[in-house]
């Protein structure tokens, strides 16, 4: 059995953001030559998060508008946490979210269905973080 490990790092421009990390996932699939396996990819951060959905701007700003329902950023007094931070909201939206992905390695292809996408959901950005791709197989 082959292991493969890769960081991919992101420093977003605004706090919330969902950037579509297929294509660099892919690239960690060809480079690692397995071409039957499982691939997890997380996020390394506690306020960011790796989902699979579909690539839709609506559904992204669906997914903004239902987050902040949920977990609102302001006020930052709403929560325990924010007593020298503002991310409370952040940690939660991630929470929902989730950590991350488990995909399979099909003949040497992510093994998705027809819409589904790999995204990076970053929940506090404006700061360099990074998500692990860990893939391991034949």
């Amino acid at each position: 059995m082959k292991s493969y490990r890769k960081e991919l790092w992101f420093e977003t421009k605004k706090r919330r953001e969902f950037i579509n990390i297929t294509p660099l996932v892919e690239e960690c699939v060809r480079e690692s030559g397995i071409k039957e396996g499982l691939l997890l990819c997380n996020a390394m951060h506690i306020t960011a998060s790796v989902f699979i959905n579909d690539d839709e701007p609506g559904l992204h700003k669906d997914f903004e508008n239902f987050l902040e329902k949920l977990a609102p950023e302001k006020p930052y007094d709403q929560y325990y946490h924010n007593t020298y931070e503002d991310n409370a909201d952040a940690h939660l939206k991630r929470t929902i979210m989730g950590r991350e992905v488990v995909v399979a390695i099909t003949d040497g292809k992510l093994d998705l269905g027809p819409w589904e996408q790999i995204f990076y959901g970053e929940f506090d950005g404006k700061r360099k973080k990074r998500v692990l791709v860990k893939i391991i197989g034949e």
